[in-house]
């Protein structure tokens, strides 16, 4: 401890030393330096600092508790970072996780700051498609899946010291298989330190998983006043109230940001209008109300604060685990709280996700007090004695987790007992991914990965995505493909218009559509992106904006695609040259397509647009959106089609799908899939055109083997062996 105490003595000496020097670049530090070290030593977790040192010294797993605005998020990584210098580095540097993206970049920005060090230098950050790193960092921050792939490449995590698991009450699928994961590379590496940082009321579970463990619990400030809701009602009456308490806000209280924390994006794109509209009419007197949604689902992030937005009141529309995303915002004086949340449930059974609205936890609800300022109010919509959960459902309990298994076979765990999950999947969600893998041929007759499953592992991708990828190669159809992967992979490009454009934006997205389904649209959409870059718009903004396209959903696209293409080559595998429009082109798409997606086919069964699920039974509509969707009803609707989702929760619609033909469908599909449908028409269909040889099932049971198609045009392409 003596070399800390001389650390916390040297930067406690006056601020005009020029002689005193950074220990991390070895440079003198700036003034700016001292005047935020005076606001780092405010922070309620400053006060912990001597405490979280002996610990960290003394063992080899630390639980930190405590919430956003404590100052944990910035503070003890920084702490990490100097145990780490007093051994040299010896053990490696330090990462800490995070699970939104624009957290992990602001942290890392504010952090090296603090540090008086340059961002990319000693201080780094990593996200997906992102990375500002150097040899010389010694703290980095990264999302919770970017520190997973890792382990991939590196299992025992060599290059770091101390390893910081961040916002672990929010249980998501990585983070959940980091915390199991490293219980046991702790064993391995006695010279390592895992530092978990987790809200107040998750602490306990955590403590019953890990054992005898130091735990530090951080002292918040309360806001000054809570006002709870009287009854509760049904969704329009929070979403009501909500609005009428923002307008209410503006036109009575003192000057300050809000932010309204509702369930859905659908709720906020309607609040959002709303206020925008009501905001219109007020008298200018009031000043400007300026509604901001933040879905980070979507791509949203958190806007730059400017000198004008010091002249408006902004309302920050968010939904979901977003209270980390406001720690550094100052001006929040008001925060409406709904006290319920969105989230996915996925059903196993039938490979679709519902969409179900659930109250939200103690930490999120104790979380969200806590993000307004002193002189501030919290108005939560529900009444104070409601039974608020202590924690959220872990993710990994309701997601399809066939990634998750794949990548624990990648990491050659033969079973999860060897991942000490705090919370163990259900098993009925095991099998099923098992099946899924090995229908996608990513397992071999031992149960353990296939070559074509070590190579669909290097994708980051779900399974089904990298199986067509790889398939892509063998059809000569990879531009295309990687094209449709990473469209879907990113954000949605296409914009929800205010109600007055609806129609022009509907219009405009028309003008982008495939005769042969959703898929070749996103090609159609990603293609005239690109063209418009060498055109005479004025600058791609502007063709985004009259095109109701979101600039950085097809950024993302273009990012997504750009890395695919590295993976391809660093594993050999060809790229194709460009050939959309042609013939043997929209056909190859198409069996690249069904080859990860032919548990995704479905039949129109009586000719309205009912289309029968092959794999469960079960019956769903094309989505409005879809370009089938805005044709008219009964009209040119296509009796096969492979779709890329399933939603139960919105209308019961199948999204993004694409024509088929039953032979397309019985050529590309594995025999032993095949048969083990369940029975229906549609099954009895497919056999009569098998029974009378027009087309047989693929009868290999890892590697589909394409036959000719019954079209009179001859095909010859080489083929790409996998080894």
């Amino acid at each position: 401890m003596e070399k800390f105490a001389d650390m916390d003595a040297n930067q406690d000496l006056d601020c005009d030393d020029l002689l005193e020097l950074n220990q991390f670049d070895g440079l003198p530090f700036s003034s700016r330096y001292y005047k935020l070290l005076r606001e780092r030593k405010a922070l309620s977790v400053w006060g912990a600092k001597c405490e979280f040192m002996d610990s960290i010294i003394n063992n080899q797993l630390v639980i930190v508790s405590g919430t956003a605005k404590t100052g944990q998020s910035t503070q003890i990584p920084q702490w990490c970072a100097e145990f780490c210098l007093s051994v040299q580095y010896q053990n490696g540097m330090v990462v800490c996780t995070q699970i939104h993206r624009q957290s992990t970049v602001e942290l890392a920005l504010r952090v090296a700051d603090e540090m008086d060090v340059n961002i990319g230098h000693e201080v780094g950050y990593s996200v997906p498609l992102q990375t500002c790193c150097s040899t010389d960092t010694v703290l980095r921050y990264c999302t919770d899946d970017v520190l997973l792939r890792e382990m991939m490449s590196d299992p025992l995590l060599e290059q770091y010291g101390v390893v910081v698991i961040d916002q672990a009450q929010e249980r998501t699928v990585s983070t959940d298989l980091l915390l199991g994961l490293l219980k046991d590379v702790l064993l391995s590496r006695p010279e390592l330190r895992l530092v978990i940082i987790t809200a107040p009321h998750s602490s306990d579970k955590l403590l019953r998983h890990y054992g005898n463990v130091p735990l530090i619990q951080l002292e918040a400030t309360w806001p000054s006043e809570v006002v709870y809701g009287t009854e509760r009602g049904g969704v329009k009456d929070y979403l009501c109230s909500t609005l009428r308490l923002a307008m209410e806000i503006h036109q009575t209280q003192e000057h300050g940001d809000i932010v309204a924390f509702l369930a859905t994006e659908q709720e906020i794109e309607c609040a959002y209008a709303i206020l925008r509209r009501e905001g219109a009419s007020l008298a200018s007197s009031l000043g400007e109300l300026v509604p901001m949604s933040l879905c980070p689902e979507q791509g949203d992030s958190l806007p730059m604060h400017t000198e004008e937005d010091s002249k408006c009141r902004r309302v920050f529309l968010t939904c979901g685990p977003t209270e980390d995303l406001f720690w550094a915002l100052h001006s929040i004086r008001f925060i409406i709280d709904a006290g319920v949340q969105k989230r996915y449930v996925y059903n196993p059974r039938i490979r679709a996700n519902s969409i179900v609205i659930r109250p939200i936890s103690k930490s999120q609800a104790e979380s969200r007090k806590q993000l307004v300022e002193p002189t501030g109010k919290c108005f939560c919509l529900y009444p104070e004695a409601t039974p608020l959960p202590a924690e959220s459902i872990p993710h990994i309990l309701e997601s399809d987790i066939t990634s998750t298994v794949l990548f624990l076979k990648r990491m050659e765990i033969a079973g999860l007992g060897h991942c000490d999950f705090i919370d163990r999947p259900d098993p009925e969600g095991l099998m099923q991914a098992l099946e899924e893998l090995d229908y996608l041929a990513a397992l071999d007759d031992d149960g353990n990965l296939s070559e074509i499953g070590i190579i669909m592992s290097e994708f980051p991708l779900e399974p089904q995505m990298a199986k067509t990828l790889l398939a892509s190669c063998e059809f000569d159809c990879v531009n295309e493909v990687l094209t449709i992967v990473a469209m879907l992979t990113a954000p949605s490009c296409f914009l929800a218009p205010p109600v007055e454009f609806k129609q022009e934006a509907l219009e405009c997205h028309q003008s982008f559509h495939h005769a042969e389904g959703d898929h070749f649209t996103l090609i159609n959409v990603y293609n005239a992106y690109k063209h418009s870059q060498y055109s005479s718009y004025s600058s791609i903004e502007r063709w985004c904006d009259d095109h109701f396209l979101s600039l950085t959903a097809l950024q993302t696209a273009d990012a997504v695609q750009a890395e695919l293409i590295e993976i391809l080559k660093r594993i050999e595998l060809p790229v194709s040259s460009p050939a959309f429009g042609s013939k043997t082109n929209t056909l190859n798409i198409k069996r690249a397509l069904l080859a990860g997606f032919f548990m995704q086919v479905a039949r129109d069964i009586d000719g309205t647009g009912n289309y029968f699920m092959l794999t469960h039974k079960h019956v769903a509509q094309i989505h409005p959106l879809s370009g089938y969707g805005a044709e008219p009803p009964k009209l040119k609707l296509p009796e096969w089609v492979l779709y890329h989702e399933h939603m139960l929760s919105e209308n019961n619609c199948i999204r993004t799908v694409t024509e088929i033909s039953a032979h397309e469908f019985i050529q590309m599909a594995p025999q032993y899939f095949f048969y083990n449908l369940p029975p229906s028409e549609s099954k009895e269909l497919l056999q009569h055109i098998i029974d009378h040889g027009s087309a047989t099932p693929c009868k290999g049971k890892r590697k589909p083997q394409t036959l000719s198609n019954s079209s009179s045009e001859e095909q010859s392409y080489e083929r790409c062996i996998i080894q």
